[in-house]
C-alpha cells in the first residue's frame, strides 16, 4: 500500500512523526510538503498530528504538463467511478507544487464533470479559490465520504503523483478537545492537541508490534499540566498515568479526563494522576514510554534582556536535568522519551537548554531521524519567543 501524506505547517516535524510510526525505510519525501509511505498497514489518521491529509496513491505520471495530467484524468475517470456507489457524487481537486491557477484547476474539474455526466451520474464540483482545498472544505463537501472524491495532484521532480484523499484533519474535534474542555490555563501554556499527538508518536518505538499493541502500553506524563497529552494518549488507546507538582493542575487533569471519557466513550484506563515533584518523585506505576511538555519557564511577550534570559534558562535546565537524573533510575534501558523542552528565539538567535549537550553524561542517547534534523524539530510560530524543542531520547 502506498499512502501520500500532506504535511502540516512544520513539515519536518511531520516527517519525523511518520518516521517514528512507519520506519525511515518506509518513508520517501516527495516535496517539502508531502511524504509517501510504503506500508502493508495504514495507521489511523486520527492519531497523527503532523499531517493534514492522507491519500491513497493511484498512479505516477512521467510528466508535469497539465494538459497531459488532465487527459489522464478524463481517460481514467470512468474506471474510478466504478469504485463509487450510486448517488450524487462530490468532486474536488487539490494541487501541490505545480505552477497552475485555481481557475485552470476548476476548468479541469468542469471537464471531468462533463465526462462523469456522460456516464449518467449526477455530480457536484467543488470550485477552487486556491490551488489546494483546505481540510474544512474537504470535510464540508464530504469529499472523503463514500460518494466523495478528491484528487490530490502533486509534483514529484519531473513526475506527477495522483492520489485519492481518504482522510483529513478533523478540525472540529481538535477545537473541541482544545477549547471545549472544562479546565484550561493560559499561564501554563496551551499545548495544542495536534502537537500532543506528535509528541506521543515520537515517544513510540518504531515497529509494527508496538502499533498493534497500543492498548497494552502505559504512558507516563510527569509534567501533565491540564492533561492534554494524557487525553490524546487515551484516545490513541494507551493506558495513562500522570503527575504534576501543582495540586490545581492535578485537579484540572482529572476533571478534563473525566469529561473526555464521557464525551468519547473511552474504555482504556487512567491509572492515576498524582501530585508529585518530577525532580524527586518515585512513580509507583510501571510505564512503557514517557511523553511530556516539561517546564518551559517564564512566558515572554517581548524579548528579555540577557540577564533575565540566562536566569530563565538556568531555572529550566536545573529542573529538567534533575528530572532526567531522577527518572533514569526508575526506567529500563531502552525506554524511549519525547520531551518538549523550551528553546528561546531572541535577537535572531536560538538559545537551547544546556542539558541537551550532556545527555550522554546523564545516561541517555538522543535519537536522530533520517528525514528530519534536530534543528528542524522546534515547534515555533513567527514572533513567538519561547518555542518547544522536541527531544527524543532513549535510556542507555
Amino acid at each position: 500500500m502506498q499512502l501520500l501524506y500532506i504535511l502540516g505547517r512544520q513539515p519536518a516535524i511531520g516527517r519525523a512523526e511518520l518516521e517514528s510510526l512507519y520506519g525511515a525505510e518506509s518513508l520517501s519525501p516527495i516535496s517539502e510538503d508531502a511524504a509517501l509511505i510504503n506500508s502493508d498497514e495504514e495507521i489511523s489518521f486520527a492519531r497523527i498530528g503532523g499531517a493534514i491529509k492522507a491519500s491513497r496513491l493511484l498512479t505516477i505520471l512521467n510528466t508535469t504538463d497539465w494538459r497531459e495530467i488532465q487527459h489522464h484524468l478524463e481517460k481514467n475517470i470512468p474506471k474510478y467511478l466504478e469504485e463509487l456507489p450510486e448517488g450524487k457524487l462530490h468532486l474536488g481537486i487539490s494541487v501541490y507544487g505545480l505552477k497552475i491557477s485555481p481557475q485552470k484547476i476548476t476548468a479541469t474539474g468542469l471537464n471531468l464533470k462533463k465526462v462523469i455526466r456522460s456516464h449518467k451520474r449526477s455530480i457536484r464540483l467543488v470550485p477552487n479559490t486556491e490551488v489546494a482545498l483546505s481540510s474544512a472544505q474537504v470535510l464540508h463537501n464530504k469529499l472523503t465520504n463514500s460518494l466523495g472524491w478528491e484528487f490530490v495532484i502533486i509534483k514529484h521532480g519531473q513526475k506527477t503523483i495522483i492520489a485519492k484523499t481518504t482522510s483529513v484533519q478533523d478540525i472540529d474535534s481538535y477545537t473541541l478537545r482544545d477549547r471545549g474542555r472544562p479546565k484550561r490555563d493560559a499561564r501554563v501554556g496551551m499545548l495544542p492537541p495536534k502537537l500532543a499527538q506528535t509528541i506521543i508518536n515520537l515517544s513510540t518505538k518504531t515497529n509494527k508490534e508496538q502499533v498493534v499493541r497500543k492498548k497494552s502500553l502505559t504512558l507516563l506524563d510527569p509534567f501533565c499540566g491540564t492533561g492534554v497529552i494524557l487525553q490524546e494518549a487515551s484516545l490513541m488507546g494507551y493506558n495513562t498515568y500522570g503527575s504534576d507538582l501543582e495540586p490545581r493542575m492535578v485537579s484540572y487533569t482529572l476533571e478534563n479526563i473525566e469529561w473526555l471519557h464521557k464525551k468519547y466513550k473511552i474504555e482504556n484506563h487512567l491509572l492515576g494522576v498524582d501530585c508529585l515533584d518530577a525532580t524527586s518523585a518515585n512513580w509507583s506505576t510501571p510505564f512503557d514510554v514517557i511523553a511530556c511538555e516539561t517546564y518551559l519557564g517564564r512566558p515572554f511577550t517581548s524579548p528579555p534582556n540577557d540577564e533575565v534570559l540566562q536566569k530563565n534558562r538556568q531555572d529550566c535546565d536545573t529542573i529538567i536535568r534533575k528530572f532526567l537524573e531522577n527518572i533514569r533510575k526508575q526506567v529500563k534501558p531502552g525506554t524511549r522519551f519525547c520531551l518538549a523542552v523550551p528553546a528561546w528565539f531572541v535577537h535572531n538567535r536560538i538559545y537551547h537548554l544546556k542539558t541537551l549537550d550532556s545527555l550522554e553524561e546523564i545516561g541517555y542517547n538522543r535519537i536522530s531521524f533520517v528525514h528530519a534534523t534536530e534543528k528542524d524539530l522546534i515547534y515555533h510560530r513567527e514572533n513567538q519567543i519561547v518555542g518547544r524543542e522536541l527531544v527524543v531520547i532513549k535510556r542507555k
